[in-house]
């Protein structure tokens, strides 16, 4: 997928060049500490960067110069560093706690934030796609899985998700931590609705998973550069079943500092219509982007048609999007994903639209 190219440097206000100074001084002091475990000087630095980035801001980070640039690069890493560092100590907090850890997950510093998080995620998935989902993903899920948790325990109550992170530590962290409610060993509770996959999500072994879930979450530290963003995106566009709802984080104004900046044109090229983006002005630090994988459209003569108008008979996804013939599925490299299911599945999708155009709003 060809990317456009990078917006020109502009120039920037008096107050926007004071918060790039400001931020730039703590990405530095940050850059300069001798570890990124939880400690006062660590909690204080990303508080303070925290606080700088949060109010509602003009600045538009994709402008900034090459030197403003390399430094936001760095800070996004060092960022991701010590968010998994966190997350990792009060994993192991929770899972050394007496009794069920799934109910304290209030120690955790931000909890509030992903509870806010998830209700509006949750929100603009019932307004735009649907109010219930019964197989989930969520790509980049981390050592304590609070978006699962708290959207498996308030919003999906008879959901199943499967949560993908690229680090097996991470995922022994958060199978041992949800699997030690004793719900999960009696095969009831959230515990017993999750399940814990150590993979890169763009690995073609696992490709053909993301065909069976009605929506995938994808983290916001999944995929550090617009580049790699963009192409995870363009492989879920290629795998995920059509009508199937994708949930991108990202972030806005000076936000950009803390997280990747996800351009909804890029989901578009992807091979998705972008439904809602949402930007908090809030403590909820990320954007949020509902997208739909585009439907495959069938004529009266059980013709599939792919974006582009062409179509033939059958029920073969080729890479591209197209659909090829079940005799000229010879071609394509992956096999059929019970592409004729996918298909009832979208007209399924096309009648609940038509229905829900008719209901008075």
């Amino acid at each position: 997928m060809g990317m456009e190219a990078k917006p020109t440097p502009a120039a920037i206000s008096e107050d926007e060049s004071a918060l790039v100074q400001k931020i730039t001084k703590l990405a530095t002091a940050i850059g300069d500490l001798p570890s990124l475990h939880p400690s006062p000087e660590v909690n204080s630095l990303f508080t303070e960067l925290v606080t700088a980035c949060i109010p509602p801001s003009t600045i538009d980070v994709d402008t900034l110069g090459p030197e403003a640039q390399s430094m936001r690069r760095r800070l996004i890493t060092l960022c991701a560093d010590a968010e998994g560092h966190l997350e990792s100590h009060y994993s192991d907090l929770l899972a050394a706690h007496d009794g069920d850890p799934l109910d304290h997950l209030e120690i955790f510093p931000y909890f509030g934030n992903y509870v806010k998080l998830s209700q509006l995620e949750h929100g603009l998935l019932s307004r735009h796609v649907s109010e219930s989902f019964s197989r989930v993903a969520f790509l980049g899920s981390g050592p304590l899985p609070l978006s699962s948790l708290v959207l498996a325990a308030r919003h999906l109550p008879d959901a199943a998700f499967v949560n993908y992170d690229i680090s097996p530590d991470a995922n022994a962290r958060a199978s041992r931590l949800v699997h030690a409610d004793a719900d999960a060993d009696a095969g009831i509770g959230i515990g017993a609705r999750m399940e814990f996959r150590t993979a890169d999500v763009t690995d073609e072994a696992v490709a053909g998973e993301m065909g069976r879930y009605d929506v995938v979450f994808l983290a916001a530290l999944v995929g550090m550069a617009a580049e790699e963003k963009a192409r995870v995106v363009a492989h879920l566009g290629r795998h995920m079943a059509p009508g199937a709802a994708l949930v991108v984080r990202s972030a806005h104004g000076a936000r950009g500092f803390l997280y990747p900046v996800v351009d909804p044109e890029d989901v578009r090229k992807g091979g998705f219509e972008v439904l809602c983006v949402h930007h908090p002005e809030d403590e909820v630090i990320n954007s949020v982007i509902i997208a739909q994988k585009k439907m495959l459209e069938v004529d009266d003569e059980g013709c599939v048609r792919a974006e582009n108008g062409s179509g033939i008979k059958g029920c073969a996804a080729a890479a591209n999007g197209d659909v090829l013939c079940a005799a000229a599925a010879a071609v394509v490299s992956r096999p059929c994903l019970g592409c004729c299911e996918m298909e009832a599945r979208a007209h399924r999708k096309l009648e609940e639209m038509a229905m829900d155009q008719e209901l008075p709003s």
